[in-house]
């Protein structure tokens, strides 16, 4: 089974010089100090992203792998879903970040893989906008519902309105635009920390839109398109359990999550999930220190092979 929401393949970046970054800490209410050497932390993000590859391989995921050895001074690298995205129809996007460590991230040769073996049509590039201070970090500062084309955005310094509205004409998607805040009233930095999109299902906490009206419009937007809400808590989102990819595997549709968040879900909405899709768990504690986990890690292919 091959849905239009999860792709059958990924590019994901192997760290060599992986650390939590300075220069996104303080919008990033996820990040925190791993309590060991940088040469130990880094191996073992290292080891924990190899292992989620070797897993997602044998669920059946085409997995594109790069290394990335450091060189560039690159600590976030191992999320490259925020600086590029793909669509159906043989689109490409590339994104002006909000860090000029994270602007490193980008990489000419996957970009040419992906024109070597998919169908690629274009490659809108809307990073020359950094220039002017303005950041969209792809699928990070948007939840895109690929079937409904909805792009359900946080406000924050990480996705700019008007550049927003520009991708959201270029790519066909109805901007869904919202203020979320934490348990603590911290802004939300990405909106992919507090949902996630499956093709009969969606993971999201409500409570953290602020507005009530719009928490009732991002509700039945999801609903209209069919899906079951899957209303998380606060709780729940502290352990990463909103930050989860739907991928086509080998034997139907996989839910790529952490380890860390499945064990938050309740049966109940483990069931809900169930229903459509097998819970993929991968174990990334030291990843998730960065402020980020699976769903960040993984940058989904919606292209068609050549």
């Amino acid at each position: 089974m091959h849905s239009l929401q999860a792709p059958p393949a990924v590019v994901m970046i192997r760290p060599h010089a992986f650390a939590s970054n300075p220069e996104t800490r303080d919008d990033n209410a996820f990040q925190t100090l791993a309590n060991r050497s940088a040469a130990a932390t880094s191996a073992q993000a290292r080891d924990e992203h190899d292992q989620a590859v070797a897993l997602l391989r044998d669920a059946g995921v085409k997995v594109h792998v790069f290394d990335d050895h450091g060189d560039l001074d690159t600590p976030d690298s191992v999320f490259p879903n925020n600086w590029f995205s793909t669509h159906p129809g043989g689109h490409v996007a590339i994104y002006p970040m909000f860090v000029p460590s994270r602007r490193r991230e980008r990489r000419a040769d996957v970009i040419e893989m992906l024109k070597q073996e998919y169908r690629v049509q274009d490659v809108i590039d809307y990073s020359g906008l950094e220039q002017d201070k303005l950041a969209l970090e792809g699928t990070g500062a948007m939840v895109l519902d690929h079937v409904g084309r909805v792009a359900y955005t946080v406000k924050s310094n990480r996705a700019d309105p008007v550049l927003l509205e520009r991708f959201c004409t270029h790519f066909n998607y109805e901007p869904i635009v919202f203020e979320a805040h934490d348990a603590e009233g911290r802004d939300v930095y990405h909106t992919n920390v507090l949902m996630g999109i499956g093709s009969e299902y969606a993971l999201i906490c409500l409570e953290m839109i602020t507005d009530p009206e719009r928490r009732a419009t991002v509700k039945a937007r999801l609903e209209e398109s069919g899906r079951t809400v899957i209303d998380l808590t606060h709780e729940q989102i502290a352990e990463f359990a909103g930050n989860a990819i739907e991928l086509s595997g080998r034997d139907g549709l996989v839910l790529a999550l952490s380890s860390r968040a499945l064990a938050a879900l309740t049966p109940d909405q483990l069931a809900t999930i169930e229903a459509s899709a097998t819970p993929l768990p991968l174990s990334v504690p030291t990843i998730e220190t960065a402020g980020g986990s699976v769903r960040c890690m993984i940058a989904g292919i919606h292209l068609s092979r050549r």
